[in-house]
């Protein structure tokens, strides 16, 4: 895939980023107080720079587990046809489950992935997304957790990306094509 020449203009800092995950993860902490081990599922790949702080500010034990869903390939918009590409290790049945996101934009990935575990009959399910887009909405899904609304502008950095790049960003920046 050929980018348009882009530059990236910060959105959100990364010591604003880093006072938002400490305060998530002790509601999160607080919320889940009463279980034995909480199963974190981090839903590849943008989520894992945000899953890794998170789960390192939890007091609580907690099981990590990944998925990876995917409804944008390379793209910019989502083709909402959404597709497992790597599924659970674990077993999620009775136990209480965090799903962790990096951003709900139209919904769709997260609806699905929600289906598909509410299948596997968990206690409890949660999201907790890092990012959340309202104004792109298409399905009817919710976070119980949001790091930050953001408007309608495809971002980068903290983990998320555009063609596989941007990631290692250590803040979320707002991607501006320069032609």
């Amino acid at each position: 895939m050929t980018q348009k020449p882009y530059v990236v203009d910060e959105l959100i800092s990364a010591k604003s980023i880093a006072a938002r995950v400490e305060a998530l993860a002790k509601e999160i902490s607080t919320h889940y107080a009463d279980t034995d081990k909480l199963v974190v599922v981090g839903l590849l790949r943008g989520s894992f720079i945000f899953i890794a702080d998170l789960v390192r500010e939890l007091d609580l034990p907690v099981e990590v587990d990944f998925m990876e869903a995917s409804s944008y390939g390379n793209a910019m918009e989502s083709s909402r046809e959404v597709r497992i590409l790597k599924d659970l290790r674990g077993e999620i049945a009775g136990r209480d489950v965090l799903v962790v996101e990096d951003i709900v934009d139209t919904g769709y990935t997260l609806k699905h992935v929600l289906e598909i575990l509410g299948t596997r009959h968990p206690r409890r399910m949660e999201v907790c997304a890092l990012l959340n887009k309202p104004s792109r909405r298409e399905t009817d899904v919710q976070a119980r957790w949001i790091g930050f609304d953001i408007p309608d502008k495809f971002v980068v950095g903290y983990g998320i990306d555009y063609g596989q790049r941007n990631r290692n960003l250590p803040h979320i920046g707002a991607v501006r094509f320069t032609d």
